[in-house]
């Protein structure tokens, strides 16, 4: 019997595939902005002042980026503040925004610069504003869900998990902040071998406690002053760099001595 052998050339068909040129597809949709924010942060910023007592104001760099072709010539973008949804007050939590903010030639990314002021009530409540991106000459916004972020500022300290195991006294925000002034620790261990350092800071609160006046002498390097009010009858304490932030000292006439008082009204002994 014959069998009959067929060869299929597949060489020729294999060539004419491979030598086809592949079409480059280029972004040619109007350009557009959005909100670079990490995935941790997603639409949201959360800033503390709360151990910035030396620092009037800082500078938040709110990332924006690209969606479209990078060109040759400087273009702008526009943001606003939406202010039915904000509770932080322009010209007192931060500056007013300006009108449109340039992204470089040539980048694929620009940045809001935003200045955010550290002041007093900030320790009793956060406040936050929401900036969006809007439509402007040179670019679009059509992905509604980056075109929004959302910032918290604050400078509220809260009541650590250590605080109770050392001899630093009844929790107060005013006490804590006067800790982290005087130590420059945001934190203690909870171990009993750690005992010896950790009653060695908590001394130095207490020093500062007993004797402000002396405190601010001893430490010229730290930029603390006292300002008197009332005729002597009570000073307000800050840093030199930020009055906005200032703590009462008031004196005890009963026993002749001043005392910081916290916010609630407290004597700090």
């Amino acid at each position: 019997m014959k069998k009959n052998i067929y060869i299929l050339i597949a060489f020729p068909l294999f060539l004419f595939f491979s030598c086809q040129k592949t079409e480059l597809k280029t972004y040619d949709a109007d350009a557009n902005v959005y909100f670079d924010l990490s995935a941790e942060a997603r639409d949201s910023i959360v800033y503390t002042f709360a151990y910035e007592m030396t620092k009037a104001s800082d500078t938040l760099y709110i990332p924006v980026r690209l969606m479209g072709n990078r060109l040759g010539k400087q273009r702008h973008f526009e943001v606003y503040v939406e202010k039915d949804s904000s509770t932080a007050r322009s010209k007192e939590h931060y500056e007013s925004l300006s009108s449109e903010y340039p992204l470089e030639a040539d980048q694929g990314s620009g940045h809001v610069a935003l200045i955010i002021h550290n002041t007093k009530d900030l320790e009793e409540k956060s406040v936050s504003l929401i900036l969006k991106l809007k439509t402007s000459p040179d670019f679009g916004i059509d992905d509604p869900r980056l075109i929004r972020v959302y910032i918290v500022l604050s400078a509220r300290l809260e009541k650590p998990n250590w605080w109770g195991n050392w001899p630093l006294g009844e929790y107060s925000r005013v006490r804590h902040q006067l800790f982290f002034i005087a130590t420059e620790q945001r934190q203690l261990s909870t171990e009993g071998l750690d005992a010896p350092k950790n009653l060695y800071f908590a001394n130095l609160l207490t020093i500062m406690l007993n004797d402000p006046f002396k405190w601010v002498a001893d430490h010229p390097e730290k930029g603390y002053v006292l300002e008197s009010k009332d005729n002597g009858q009570s000073y307000v304490f800050y840093h030199k760099d930020n009055p906005n932030r200032p703590i009462l000292l008031k004196k005890n006439t009963g026993v002749g001595k001043f005392f910081f008082i916290d916010e609630s009204g407290k004597e700090l002994r």
